[in-house]
C-alpha cells in the first residue's frame, strides 16, 4: 500500500480511523482506502450517512455563529477531526476576526493536517490529546496560549461521545472540562442515536457492528442519557432535539430525512 506524502511517519495506515472515515463522508481527500472500505460497508446498511455527517457540520456551524451572537469568540473543539472547509476557525473568524480557535484530537493524521491548514493563522491551535483525558486538554500548551478560561468559552463535543464507552466516563470527563469553564460558556453536544434514522432499527445496528469490527466501538445512547452531559449547563431553545431541528436555516420540509437523526443541543453555564 502506497503511503501518501501527507501521512505523518508511524500512522498505520492499515487500520482504519473514525476521523478518516468522518473526512471521506464529507468528501475530503485525506483518507485511506481501509478507511473508506469501512465506510462503504457502513453505508450498506444506512445509506444516508454522509448526510448525516452533514447535518452534523450544519449544527456545527449555526451553534458557532449563535455563540458569536452571545458574544463568545472563545472555542475549544475537541474530537476536531480533520479540517474541511467551513470549519470552526474560519466561521467565526469570518465574523469575529480576533476569534480564538483550539482543536483537539488524538488521531496524529488529524492533528497533522490541521497543523498544515493553520500554518501561519496565530489565532489557531491544534493539540493532539484524548477526550478521555481532560487535564491534558485543559494543561495544553495551545489552550494556554489561545484561551482565557476566566472568560466564556464555547466548547464543541460534536459526533465524538458515541465514540467513548459508559467504561470511559464520558460523562466525567465533560463534567471535568465543564467545571473548568467560566459562567456564561456554552457547550455544543451532537450524538448518535437510533432515533429519527429513516430506517429499521436493525439496519442501524449494522452499522454499530462495522465500527465495532474496526475497534472503535459506537455507543447509541437514548435523549434521556445525552441530557445528562449537559448537568451543569442550562439548555438553550430548543432544547435537545434532532440535528435537523437544531435552529435550521431552511424549512423542515426542504431537508433530507436522515439530517434528523440522532441529537444536538446547546446548553449555557450558570
Amino acid at each position: 500500500m502506497e503511503r501518501p506524502a501527507w501521512a505523518p511517519p508511524g500512522i498505520d495506515i492499515s487500520v482504519p480511523s473514525v476521523s478518516r472515515i468522518y473526512d471521506y463522508y464529507l468528501g475530503g481527500s485525506h483518507n485511506f482506502e481501509v478507511d473508506r472500505e469501512a465506510a462503504r460497508r457502513a453505508m450498506e446498511f444506512v445509506p444516508g450517512l454522509p448526510k448525516i455527517m452533514q447535518a452534523n457540520r450544519g449544527v456545527m456551524r449555526r451553534a458557532v455563529r449563535f455563540a458569536l451572537s452571545e458574544g463568545i469568540t472563545q472555542f475549544l473543539d475537541i474530537g476536531s477531526g480533520i479540517p474541511t472547509f467551513g470549519n470552526v476557525h474560519e466561521i467565526a473568524q469570518e465574523a469575529s476576526p480576533g476569534a480564538r480557535v483550539v482543536y483537539v484530537d488524538h488521531d496524529p493524521v488529524a492533528v497533522a493536517h490541521s497543523q498544515a491548514v493553520l500554518e501561519g493563522n496565530e489565532n489557531t491551535g491544534v493539540a493532539g490529546a484524548d477526550l478521555r483525558k481532560p487535564q491534558e486538554i485543559l494543561g495544553s500548551p495551545e489552550v494556554a496560549r489561545l484561551l482565557d478560561l476566566e472568560r466564556p468559552v464555547a466548547l464543541l463535543l460534536v459526533s465524538v461521545l458515541h465514540f467513548i464507552e459508559d467504561a470511559d466516563d464520558p460523562q466525567g470527563a465533560v463534567a471535568e472540562l465543564g467545571a473548568a469553564l467560566a459562567p456564561g460558556s456554552l457547550i455544543l453536544v451532537t450524538h448518535a442515536a437510533y432515533d429519527g434514522v429513516p430506517v429499521p432499527k436493525e439496519q442501524v445496528g449494522g452499522v454499530v457492528g462495522v465500527y465495532s469490527d474496526i475497534s472503535n466501538p459506537l455507543v447509541m445512547r437514548t435523549r434521556e442519557e445525552i441530557a445528562r452531559f449537559f448537568d451543569g449547563f442550562e439548555l438553550v431553545e430548543p432544547g435537545l432535539v434532532s440535528m435537523g431541528n437544531w435552529r435550521p436555516d431552511t424549512p423542515a420540509e426542504q431537508e433530507d430525512p436522515y439530517a434528523f437523526s440522532g441529537f444536538a443541543g446547546v446548553g449555557r453555564k450558570a
